[in-house]
């Protein structure tokens, strides 16, 4: 089974730490990554750019409105994700419980297309 894992922090305290200790934090993800991308366990995943950067396409009716920013306000935004292949999503929880970054993880079973 796939799931998505969607890694969640707050961008201030990201923008707030020192260059040794992002450098540390960087260091242990790439050694999660690597990890895990080993095993075939990490299918696929990516790190986003900031929230400042984003644009959202807001549906209004037949009306298509470009927004600055992210979609919703939020103390925590999305930093990146993971695709994982495991088998059960006790198993996508386990290795959600590994992510070394701290913040949140959310963890989400795709919908497999038929």
């Amino acid at each position: 089974m796939r799931y998505m894992l969607l890694f969640a922090g707050d961008q201030a305290a990201f923008n707030a730490m020192s260059a040794t200790d992002t450098q540390d934090m960087y260091a242990k993800i790439g050694d999660w990554w690597a990890r895990h991308s080993s095993t075939g366990t990490l299918v696929s995943g990516e790190q986003l750019e900031p929230p400042s950067t984003a644009k959202t396409v807001r549906h209004e009716g037949a009306d298509r409105l470009v927004i600055d920013g992210p979609f919703i306000e939020t103390k925590e935004h999305i930093g990146g994700f993971a695709i994982v292949e495991v088998s059960s999503i006790d198993a996508a929880l386990e290795l959600a419980r590994t992510w070394p970054a701290g913040g949140a993880v959310e963890v989400r079973k795709l919908i497999e297309a038929h």
